[in-house]
């Protein structure tokens, strides 16, 4: 933490960060807001005319790491942040990594962006796994080669479980679904018969509500394969809300009902168990 400074008069935050680090550009000030590096009595803000009194202690964060919670460039909210992983919340709609037809709004950028904005530097993050566009929640991001390494050798050990919201109703509270797939079209996955270019997914699944035609469902990955969820889900005849790929019906939400809501893996240089949470979001919710 730098040094702080004890308020001696009333101000709004913003005057007074120019004034009490003058040596600071008004650029980089107006950056320590947006990330959360300013705090008011230990607390984060980011508003620019937050009301000072006198007693008040503002101080910046030195250590250059995003506040738990806070929300950076894209609506990608930080879990966690250290020198060796960043641990995020994705919305939907935002693709992990640029594409032909989109090169900024991808999370890869926008966390690039977001270090190289708070640290001055050329920072940049590893990716370490992939997140459909269409769903939302958990990704852990590498902030160097060492670690993208560590953790991607034990990626098949990391717990990974997802929330969907579904058409129909599952036959059974729960079960594990187990196919061979075909992935060699990028766009679209189909379970065949086991051949020379499959691979075998299984997703275990355990109901957690039924209501109104739809169904909630928790899924746990053993396996990691491209569109695995959705083409489970979909050959039991219950596709996700709003994957039309995988024939889906309707689209309440106005998104895919997918959502990554937790991991757990060991730190890559600490090895202490890491778990984290989120909520199924508010528009999915409501829909069960």
């Amino acid at each position: 933490m730098s040094k702080s400074r004890t308020v001696d008069q009333p101000a709004e935050l913003l005057p007074y960060l120019f004034a009490a680090w003058p040596s600071a550009k008004k650029k980089q000030v107006r950056t320590w807001l947006k990330h959360q590096a300013v705090l008011v009595n230990g607390r984060a803000v980011t508003q620019f005319n937050h009301p000072l009194k006198p007693g008040d202690v503002v101080a910046i964060r030195s250590d250059r790491y995003a506040a738990p919670d806070a929300v950076v460039a894209g609506g990608i909210k930080v879990h966690f942040e250290d020198a060796a992983l960043i641990v995020i919340d994705k919305p939907p709609d935002l693709l992990t990594i640029a594409s032909e037809a989109e090169r900024e709004k991808t999370v890869y950028f926008q966390l690039t962006d977001y270090l190289r904005a708070a640290s001055r530097g050329r920072e940049r993050v590893w990716i370490v796994h992939r997140l459909d566009r269409e769903t939302s929640g958990l990704m852990v991001f590498a902030k160097t080669p060492e670690a993208k390494s560590i953790l991607q050798t034990g990626w098949d050990e990391v717990e990974k479980r997802y929330q969907a919201v579904v058409e129909g109703s599952l036959p059974n509270d729960k079960g594990t679904f187990q196919s061979w797939l075909d992935e060699r079209n990028p766009f679209k996955v189909f379970s065949v018969s086991r051949g020379t270019t499959t691979r075998r997914a299984v997703t275990h699944y355990r109901v957690l509500k039924r209501i109104r035609g739809r169904t909630l469902v928790e899924l746990t990955l053993e396996t990691g394969r491209r569109h695995q969820i959705r083409v489970h889900l979909a050959d039991a005849g219950c596709p996700i809300v709003g994957d039309t790929k995988y024939s889906a019906k309707t689209n309440p939400a106005k998104r895919m009902g997918l959502h990554a809501w937790m991991l757990r893996f060991p730190h890559p240089v600490t090895g202490e168990e890491l778990r984290f949470e989120s909520s199924l979001p508010a528009e999915l919710a409501r829909l069960v």
